[in-house]
Protein backbone atom coordinates (compact mmCIF):
# COMPACT_ATOMS: atom_id res chain seq x y z
CA UNK A 1 0.00 0.00 0.00
CA UNK A 2 1.15 3.55 -0.70
CA UNK A 3 0.79 6.66 1.42
CA UNK A 4 1.64 10.07 -0.06
CA UNK A 5 2.85 12.85 2.25
CA UNK A 6 2.09 16.24 0.72
CA UNK A 7 3.98 19.40 1.80
CA UNK A 8 6.74 19.94 4.36
CA UNK A 9 7.86 16.41 5.19
CA UNK A 10 11.62 16.15 5.56
CA UNK A 11 13.60 12.91 5.68
CA UNK A 12 13.55 12.72 9.48
CA UNK A 13 9.76 12.90 9.61
CA UNK A 14 9.42 10.32 6.86
CA UNK A 15 11.64 7.93 8.76
CA UNK A 16 9.75 8.54 11.99
CA UNK A 17 6.48 7.61 10.30
CA UNK A 18 8.10 4.62 8.63
CA UNK A 19 9.05 3.30 12.04
CA UNK A 20 5.44 3.47 13.24
CA UNK A 21 3.67 1.66 10.40
CA UNK A 22 3.80 -1.78 8.84
CA UNK A 23 6.65 -2.35 6.33
CA UNK A 24 4.11 -3.13 3.62
CA UNK A 25 3.44 0.61 3.35
CA UNK A 26 5.51 2.52 0.80
CA UNK A 27 5.93 6.22 1.53
CA UNK A 28 6.15 8.91 -1.15
CA UNK A 29 6.54 12.64 -0.62
CA UNK A 30 5.65 15.62 -2.78
CA UNK A 31 3.95 19.02 -2.54
CA UNK A 32 1.02 20.87 -4.05
CA UNK A 33 3.57 22.99 -5.87
CA UNK A 34 5.09 20.01 -7.65
CA UNK A 35 4.74 19.58 -11.43
CA UNK A 36 1.25 18.42 -12.33
CA UNK A 37 2.40 15.22 -14.00
CA UNK A 38 4.31 14.24 -10.84
CA UNK A 39 1.24 14.70 -8.68
CA UNK A 40 -0.91 12.84 -11.21
CA UNK A 41 1.41 9.84 -11.11
CA UNK A 42 1.66 9.77 -7.32
CA UNK A 43 -2.06 10.21 -6.66
CA UNK A 44 -2.93 7.55 -9.23
CA UNK A 45 -1.52 4.88 -6.90
CA UNK A 46 -2.02 6.35 -3.43
CA UNK A 47 -4.39 4.57 -1.05
CA UNK A 48 -3.78 7.26 1.59
CA UNK A 49 -2.67 10.89 1.51
CA UNK A 50 -1.52 12.99 4.44
CA UNK A 51 -2.31 16.62 3.62
CA UNK A 52 -3.98 19.73 4.98
CA UNK A 53 -5.19 20.90 1.54
CA UNK A 54 -7.49 19.46 -1.12
CA UNK A 55 -9.21 21.37 -3.90
CA UNK A 56 -10.34 21.50 -7.49
CA UNK A 57 -6.75 21.68 -8.75
CA UNK A 58 -5.79 18.46 -6.97
CA UNK A 59 -5.36 15.66 -9.56
CA UNK A 60 -7.65 12.59 -9.53
CA UNK A 61 -7.02 9.91 -6.93
CA UNK A 62 -8.86 6.81 -8.22
CA UNK A 63 -7.84 4.34 -5.50
CA UNK A 64 -7.68 6.75 -2.57
CA UNK A 65 -9.33 5.48 0.62
CA UNK A 66 -8.10 8.03 3.18
CA UNK A 67 -7.28 11.73 3.26
CA UNK A 68 -5.58 12.10 6.61
CA UNK A 69 -5.20 15.67 7.81
CA UNK A 70 -2.04 16.27 9.87
CA UNK A 71 -3.96 18.81 11.98
CA UNK A 72 -7.43 19.53 13.28
CA UNK A 73 -8.62 22.31 10.95
CA UNK A 74 -10.42 21.26 7.78
CA UNK A 75 -11.29 24.63 6.23
CA UNK A 76 -8.65 24.11 3.50
CA UNK A 77 -10.38 20.91 2.35
CA UNK A 78 -12.92 21.41 -0.42
CA UNK A 79 -15.15 18.45 0.36
CA UNK A 80 -16.92 18.81 -2.98
CA UNK A 81 -13.64 17.79 -4.62
CA UNK A 82 -12.88 14.86 -2.32
CA UNK A 83 -13.42 11.46 -4.00
CA UNK A 84 -16.72 9.99 -2.84
CA UNK A 85 -15.00 6.71 -1.93
CA UNK A 86 -12.49 8.42 0.37
CA UNK A 87 -12.73 9.03 4.10
CA UNK A 88 -11.40 12.29 5.54
CA UNK A 89 -9.95 12.22 9.07
CA UNK A 90 -8.14 14.74 11.22
CA UNK A 91 -5.95 14.63 14.33
CA UNK A 92 -5.67 16.80 17.38
CA UNK A 93 -2.80 16.50 19.88
CA UNK A 94 -2.14 20.27 19.66
CA UNK A 95 -4.35 21.09 22.63
CA UNK A 96 -1.51 20.84 25.17
CA UNK A 97 0.63 23.48 23.46
CA UNK A 98 -2.31 25.75 22.68
CA UNK A 99 -3.65 25.48 26.22
CA UNK A 100 -0.26 26.57 27.56
CA UNK A 101 -0.19 29.44 25.05
CA UNK A 102 -3.65 30.66 26.12
CA UNK A 103 -2.69 30.37 29.78
CA UNK A 104 0.40 32.48 29.12
CA UNK A 105 -1.66 35.00 27.13
CA UNK A 106 -4.20 35.43 29.92
CA UNK A 107 -1.59 35.65 32.66
CA UNK A 108 0.40 38.20 30.67
CA UNK A 109 -2.75 40.23 29.99
CA UNK A 110 -3.30 40.52 33.73
CA UNK A 111 0.26 40.78 35.05
CA UNK A 112 1.99 42.61 32.14
CA UNK A 113 5.45 41.28 33.05
CA UNK A 114 6.85 42.13 29.60
CA UNK A 115 5.65 45.72 29.91
CA UNK A 116 7.16 46.03 33.39
CA UNK A 117 10.44 44.67 32.08
CA UNK A 118 10.54 47.34 29.34
CA UNK A 119 9.87 50.10 31.85
CA UNK A 120 12.58 49.06 34.30
CA UNK A 121 15.14 48.51 31.54
CA UNK A 122 14.59 52.19 30.74
CA UNK A 123 15.12 53.09 34.41
CA UNK A 124 11.45 53.83 35.08
CA UNK A 125 10.09 52.51 38.40
CA UNK A 126 6.47 52.90 37.43
CA UNK A 127 4.87 49.53 38.10
CA UNK A 128 5.26 48.54 41.75
CA UNK A 129 4.80 49.60 45.35
CA UNK A 130 8.05 51.66 45.38
CA UNK A 131 6.30 54.53 43.59
CA UNK A 132 2.74 53.67 44.53
CA UNK A 133 1.94 52.73 40.94
CA UNK A 134 -1.48 51.44 39.81
CA UNK A 135 -2.03 47.77 40.55
CA UNK A 136 -1.74 45.09 37.92
CA UNK A 137 -4.37 42.39 37.69
CA UNK A 138 -4.79 38.82 38.89
CA UNK A 139 -6.22 35.93 36.93
CA UNK A 140 -7.76 34.63 40.15
CA UNK A 141 -11.45 35.40 40.36
CA UNK A 142 -11.81 36.32 36.70
CA UNK A 143 -14.35 34.86 34.29
CA UNK A 144 -12.95 33.27 31.12
CA UNK A 145 -15.44 32.61 28.33
CA UNK A 146 -14.83 30.02 25.62
CA UNK A 147 -16.48 30.24 22.21
CA UNK A 148 -16.37 26.54 21.42
CA UNK A 149 -15.56 23.86 23.97
CA UNK A 150 -13.70 21.09 22.16
CA UNK A 151 -10.24 19.63 22.73
CA UNK A 152 -8.42 22.98 22.96
CA UNK A 153 -10.92 24.76 25.20
CA UNK A 154 -11.24 21.81 27.58
CA UNK A 155 -7.47 21.46 27.92
CA UNK A 156 -7.23 25.20 28.61
CA UNK A 157 -10.11 25.20 31.10
CA UNK A 158 -8.42 22.35 32.97
CA UNK A 159 -5.35 24.57 33.38
CA UNK A 160 -7.44 27.61 34.33
CA UNK A 161 -9.22 25.94 37.25
CA UNK A 162 -6.22 25.96 39.64
CA UNK A 163 -5.97 29.75 39.16
CA UNK A 164 -9.44 30.18 40.63
CA UNK A 165 -11.01 31.11 37.30
CA UNK A 166 -14.73 30.81 36.55
CA UNK A 167 -15.30 29.04 33.23
CA UNK A 168 -18.14 30.01 30.87
CA UNK A 169 -18.82 28.28 27.55
CA UNK A 170 -20.98 28.87 24.50
CA UNK A 171 -21.28 26.00 22.01
CA UNK A 172 -23.75 24.24 19.73
CA UNK A 173 -23.93 21.44 22.32
CA UNK A 174 -23.99 23.07 25.77
CA UNK A 175 -25.35 19.88 27.33
CA UNK A 176 -21.94 18.29 26.69
CA UNK A 177 -19.90 20.97 28.48
CA UNK A 178 -19.45 18.90 31.62
CA UNK A 179 -18.34 19.92 35.12
CA UNK A 180 -15.49 22.20 34.00
CA UNK A 181 -17.98 24.82 32.85
CA UNK A 182 -19.65 26.82 35.59
CA UNK A 183 -21.91 28.48 33.05
CA UNK A 184 -22.73 26.70 29.78
CA UNK A 185 -25.04 27.88 27.03
CA UNK A 186 -25.80 27.73 23.35
CA UNK A 187 -24.69 30.19 20.69
CA UNK A 188 -28.00 32.04 21.10
CA UNK A 189 -26.71 33.09 24.55
CA UNK A 190 -23.31 34.27 23.27
CA UNK A 191 -23.98 37.94 24.05
CA UNK A 192 -24.47 37.30 27.76
CA UNK A 193 -21.09 35.57 27.96
CA UNK A 194 -19.31 38.36 26.10
CA UNK A 195 -20.75 40.93 28.52
CA UNK A 196 -20.01 38.92 31.66
CA UNK A 197 -16.47 37.62 31.05
CA UNK A 198 -13.14 39.38 31.45
CA UNK A 199 -11.39 37.21 28.86
CA UNK A 200 -12.83 35.59 25.73
CA UNK A 201 -11.08 32.66 24.04
CA UNK A 202 -12.07 31.77 20.47
CA UNK A 203 -11.67 28.00 20.10
CA UNK A 204 -14.42 26.86 17.72
CA UNK A 205 -14.21 25.57 14.14
CA UNK A 206 -14.68 27.96 11.22
CA UNK A 207 -18.05 27.10 9.66
CA UNK A 208 -20.80 29.00 7.89
CA UNK A 209 -22.38 29.50 11.31
CA UNK A 210 -19.27 30.86 13.04
CA UNK A 211 -17.73 32.95 10.24
CA UNK A 212 -17.87 36.57 11.41
CA UNK A 213 -19.86 35.65 14.51
CA UNK A 214 -17.80 38.15 16.51
CA UNK A 215 -18.77 41.33 14.68
CA UNK A 216 -18.52 45.00 15.71
CA UNK A 217 -21.53 44.84 18.01
CA UNK A 218 -20.29 41.75 19.83
CA UNK A 219 -16.71 42.99 20.14
CA UNK A 220 -18.11 46.08 21.85
CA UNK A 221 -19.82 43.80 24.38
CA UNK A 222 -16.42 42.47 25.48
CA UNK A 223 -15.55 46.05 26.33
CA UNK A 224 -12.53 48.31 26.83
CA UNK A 225 -11.26 46.22 29.77
CA UNK A 226 -11.76 42.91 27.99
CA UNK A 227 -9.24 40.64 26.30
CA UNK A 228 -9.86 38.50 23.21
CA UNK A 229 -7.63 35.51 22.40
CA UNK A 230 -8.07 33.82 19.01
CA UNK A 231 -6.44 30.41 18.57
CA UNK A 232 -9.11 29.03 16.21
CA UNK A 233 -9.42 30.71 12.80
CA UNK A 234 -9.11 34.40 11.94
CA UNK A 235 -12.40 34.89 10.06
CA UNK A 236 -14.47 33.83 13.08
CA UNK A 237 -13.80 37.41 14.16
CA UNK A 238 -14.74 40.08 11.61
CA UNK A 239 -11.42 41.47 10.39
CA UNK A 240 -12.39 45.12 9.88
CA UNK A 241 -14.45 45.22 13.07
CA UNK A 242 -11.57 43.78 15.13
CA UNK A 243 -9.10 46.35 13.84
CA UNK A 244 -11.52 49.20 14.51
CA UNK A 245 -12.37 47.91 17.99
CA UNK A 246 -8.70 47.67 18.96
CA UNK A 247 -7.82 51.01 17.36
CA UNK A 248 -10.62 52.81 19.20
CA UNK A 249 -10.08 50.83 22.44
CA UNK A 250 -13.68 49.67 22.27
CA UNK A 251 -11.97 46.32 22.85
CA UNK A 252 -9.15 46.50 25.36
CA UNK A 253 -6.64 43.98 24.09
CA UNK A 254 -6.26 41.01 21.75
CA UNK A 255 -3.86 38.10 21.40
CA UNK A 256 -4.12 36.80 17.84
CA UNK A 257 -2.50 33.59 16.66
CA UNK A 258 -4.73 32.81 13.67
CA UNK A 259 -5.12 35.28 10.83
CA UNK A 260 -6.79 36.43 7.62
CA UNK A 261 -3.96 36.19 5.09
CA UNK A 262 -1.32 33.48 4.93
CA UNK A 263 1.68 32.85 2.69
CA UNK A 264 1.59 30.04 0.14
CA UNK A 265 1.92 26.87 2.29
CA UNK A 266 4.37 25.37 -0.21
CA UNK A 267 6.71 28.39 -0.20
CA UNK A 268 8.73 27.28 2.83
CA UNK A 269 10.12 29.32 5.75
CA UNK A 270 11.16 32.95 5.70
CA UNK A 271 8.19 34.19 3.67
CA UNK A 272 7.15 37.79 4.36
CA UNK A 273 3.48 38.66 4.18
CA UNK A 274 1.34 40.79 6.44
CA UNK A 275 -1.34 38.66 8.10
CA UNK A 276 -4.13 41.17 7.47
CA UNK A 277 -5.10 43.94 5.10
CA UNK A 278 -5.19 46.17 8.20
CA UNK A 279 -2.03 47.34 10.04
CA UNK A 280 -2.49 45.41 13.27
CA UNK A 281 1.27 45.61 13.71
CA UNK A 282 0.96 49.33 14.43
CA UNK A 283 -1.29 48.77 17.47
CA UNK A 284 0.15 48.53 20.98
CA UNK A 285 -2.79 46.58 22.43
CA UNK A 286 -2.42 43.46 20.30
CA UNK A 287 -0.01 40.53 20.56
CA UNK A 288 0.61 38.90 17.19
CA UNK A 289 1.93 35.37 16.62
CA UNK A 290 2.12 33.43 13.38
CA UNK A 291 -0.24 30.48 13.95
CA UNK A 292 2.38 29.10 16.32
CA UNK A 293 0.46 28.39 19.53
CA UNK A 294 0.40 24.61 19.04
CA UNK A 295 3.72 24.32 17.19
CA UNK A 296 5.67 22.63 19.99
CA UNK A 297 8.61 20.28 20.12
CA UNK A 298 6.36 17.39 21.22
CA UNK A 299 3.53 17.94 18.72
CA UNK A 300 4.75 15.80 15.83
CA UNK A 301 5.53 12.78 17.95
CA UNK A 302 1.95 12.73 19.25
CA UNK A 303 0.41 13.42 15.85
CA UNK A 304 2.54 10.90 14.01
CA UNK A 305 1.38 8.21 16.39
CA UNK A 306 -2.25 9.12 15.64
CA UNK A 307 -1.62 9.27 11.86
CA UNK A 308 0.19 5.93 11.97
CA UNK A 309 -2.69 4.44 13.95
CA UNK A 310 -5.18 5.45 11.26
CA UNK A 311 -2.97 4.13 8.47
CA UNK A 312 -2.77 0.80 10.25
CA UNK A 313 -6.53 0.80 10.80
CA UNK A 314 -6.98 1.37 7.08
CA UNK A 315 -4.55 -1.41 6.19
CA UNK A 316 -6.23 -3.92 8.46
CA UNK A 317 -9.81 -2.90 7.66
CA UNK A 318 -10.65 -1.52 11.11
CA UNK A 319 -12.75 1.55 11.89
CA UNK A 320 -10.89 4.86 11.43
CA UNK A 321 -10.62 7.49 14.17
CA UNK A 322 -11.55 11.19 14.11
CA UNK A 323 -13.63 10.77 10.96
CA UNK A 324 -14.84 14.03 9.40
CA UNK A 325 -16.34 12.35 6.32
CA UNK A 326 -16.79 8.59 5.98
CA UNK A 327 -16.54 6.89 2.57
CA UNK A 328 -19.70 7.75 0.70
CA UNK A 329 -20.73 10.18 3.43
CA UNK A 330 -21.21 13.92 3.48
CA UNK A 331 -18.97 16.77 4.59
CA UNK A 332 -19.06 18.11 8.18
CA UNK A 333 -21.31 21.10 8.86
Amino acid sequence: MQVLLLDSYDAARVERLRGLIDPSWSIATSSHGAPEDELHALLANAEAVVTQYWGERTPPAPVLSLIQLPGAGFDAIDFACVPAHSAVCNVFEHEIGIAEYVTLALLESEIRATEMDHHLRAGRWQDGFVTGAPFHGELHGKRVGFLGFGHIARATALRMKPFGVEIWTRTRTPEQAGPLAGNAGGLEALDTMLEACHHIVVACPLTSETRGILDARRLALIGPEGVLVNVARGPIVDEAALFEALSSRTLGRAVIDTWYRYPDPTAGPGVERRPSRFPFHELDNVVMTSHASGWTDALFERRYRMIAENLERLRTGRELTHVLKPPGGSAPH
